[in-house]
């Protein structure tokens, strides 16, 4: 009787700390998870906003490249018209040129514009997504240590 009596307490007391064990090992293998997602998610996040970064760049280099053949060729025509052609059909030209380089540069502005707007986006899109992963990463972490504070508690 005595034999029962002192068995089947320690067998509680050793299914209750086993369990106990097996929460707190899948808490901790959450949060390691949970911390590697997070950490893959932030480098695949700066790569993607260093590239589109790059994109950025060398969309306005060539927008620049663009205008500065526009008014190259613009210049170059100017000056045949004005050898050839008397001054009256000059003026027209050159305010034809003027309408045409200006539509240029607006067209290439509003290009810039709108690569620089989706940049500002897709970085908007993808520090949302690490916030909310970073803060699942924290309540995962709480949780595991509350786990671990009520299993040492009940022991």
């Amino acid at each position: 009787m005595v034999v029962v009596v002192v068995i089947v307490p320690v067998v509680l007391v050793v299914h209750v700390l086993v369990v106990v064990v097996v929460v707190i090992v899948v808490v901790v293998v959450v949060a390691v998870v949970i911390v590697v997602v997070v950490v893959v998610v932030v480098v695949v996040a700066v790569a993607v906003v260093v590239l589109v970064a790059v994109v950025v760049i060398v969309v306005v280099v060539v927008a620049v490249l663009v205008v500065v053949l526009v008014v190259v060729v613009v210049v170059v025509v100017v000056v045949v018209v004005v050898v050839v052609v008397e001054a009256v059909v000059v003026e027209v030209v050159v305010v034809l040129v003027v309408v045409v380089v200006a539509v240029v540069v607006v067209v290439l502005v509003v290009v810039v514009v709108v690569v620089v707007a989706e940049v500002v986006v897709e970085a908007v899109v993808v520090l949302v997504v690490v916030v909310v992963l970073a803060v699942l990463a924290v309540v995962v972490v709480v949780v595991a240590v509350v786990v671990v504070v009520v299993a040492v508690v009940v022991i």
